[in-house]
């Protein structure tokens, strides 16, 4: 049943309109002011707003304008107002409002505009089917809306990230559906053919895997596609595991790019944040690797869940899906359990002594990761004999994100790289 937001600070007017709203089949909530208008929508998005402009707290444009800003006018708001005029209505549409309604409002006008609104509501869908693929807990479900709002608002999209969490597969997501996906493999595209890459994915979208590898040309570039990506009809997404106020900050993002990616940062939590997916992650990947690997059926015991939940997963899902092809291959007990999953894993690290955890305290999180990953990934590649096919292999990740975290790690990789 579509759901209405009515925001008045009159509780006549309220409780007026709900009534013949809930008589018409509408579910109505009513908030009294701005600071509850902006509470209601965080609790959940409604189908309408009905928004009074006067009001004691904020008034209805300001709430307009910030909703905007946020990415969160991704349903039709009709503004209300008792001393209208031609500017305020003129400035209301301007900002997004589906309507402008003057205060007393007629019954079948009101009816009307709700109805008019309402048909906006069921116009074809603006992204590709679900995430699914990422998991489905209230984290997934959160990212979900917070990308639907933000491709509602036609902003472009910077996904604060770690590698193998997941962030191409919310590209493909953001892409219109029918609409082209450009993924840019070299970044040289953006430096000297950017508006190729408009052309290319016209009426679909560009995705650029990392933000921090940009040179300052590349970003230039980047900075014109964003610029004139509505003339395209073209969507921009790209991701970087720093934020962008610290990568300006450090001298790392030019402040022209900074300022169009700064209003759209969405975080995409790696999978150790939300341990309550990894349960259905890993059956689903299992199965699909059977199904895959034209193999019978396998499934998970309980004791190798719970081993797959307490893992860290650096590589995220991309070194969970790796875990899967390798246990469906697995010679061993149906269901898989716990010493075959930890063969493939290993023994989890000691919280301290000699090289532990408790030597890194000192520094931020992020150092510390760094350093964590640098070690591991040298450590892996030399007992790989620096191969990268097989060291991306072990640690769950692809190639090209291999190739990109040794580059941004800095590690130095002895003669000519092996395959």
């Amino acid at each position: 049943m579509p759901e209405i937001l009515v925001v008045d600070d009159e509780p006549g007017i309220r409780e007026l309109m709900r009534e013949i709203l809930e008589e018409e089949g509408y579910d109505v909530r009513a908030a009294e002011n701005g600071t509850a208008a902006r509470n209601a929508l965080e609790a959940k998005i409604p189908d309408l707003v009905l928004l009074d402009i006067w009001m004691p707290d904020v008034d209805g444009v300001t709430l307009l304008k910030e909703w905007k800003a946020q990415g969160r006018l991704t349903m039709p708001v009709v503004m209300m107002s008792g001393h209208g005029t031609v500017h305020t209505a003129v400035e209301a549409t301007r900002l997004g409002a589906f309507d402008y309604l003057e205060k007393p409002i007629a019954y079948k006008q009101l009816l009307e505009t709700v109805r008019k609104a309402m048909e906006t509501r069921s116009a074809k869908p603006i992204t590709t089917g679900t995430l699914e693929y990422l998991g489905q807990g209230e984290a997934i479900k959160r990212l979900t809306q917070r990308l639907n709002l933000a491709a509602s608002a036609g902003l472009p999209v910077l996904l604060l990230t770690e590698p193998g969490a997941g962030e191409e597969a919310v590209a493909h997501f953001l892409t219109p559906p029918e609409g082209a996906f450009v993924q840019v493999e070299d970044g040289a595209m953006l430096a000297d053919r950017p508006m190729d890459l408009l052309v290319r994915a016209k009426g679909g979208l560009v995705f650029v895997p990392d933000l921090e590898i940009l040179s300052a040309m590349q970003q230039k570039g980047l900075a014109l596609l964003i610029a004139r990506r509505s003339e395209y009809a073209t969507r921009v997404v790209t991701a970087c595991q720093t934020p962008p106020a610290q990568m300006l900050a450090e001298g790392k993002l030019q402040r022209e790019l900074h300022d169009l990616l700064a209003h759209a940062v969405v975080e995409l939590p790696p999978l150790r944040d939300r341990r309550e997916d990894i349960p259905y992650l890993a059956t689903r990947m299992l199965e699909d690797a059977c199904v895959r690997l034209l193999i019978p059926p396998r499934r998970l015991s309980d004791t190798a869940m719970d081993l797959l939940s307490a893992h860290e997963w650096p590589g995220n899902l991309a070194e969970l899906d790796a875990l899967a092809g390798r246990l469906a291959l697995e010679e061993g007990p149906d269901p898989v359990d716990a010493d075959s999953v930890e063969a493939i894993l290993g023994t989890p690290p000691k919280a301290s002594g000699p090289g532990g955890i408790d030597l890194m305290l000192h520094l931020p999180l992020k150092d510390a990761r760094d350093a964590f990953e640098k070690a591991y990934l040298e450590a892996l590649l030399a007992e790989c004999n620096w191969g990268m096919s097989r060291a991306a292999e072990r640690a769950g990740l692809d190639r090209t994100n291999l190739y990109r975290k040794v580059k941004q790690l800095g590690i130095e990789t002895p003669g000519k790289e092996k395959g």
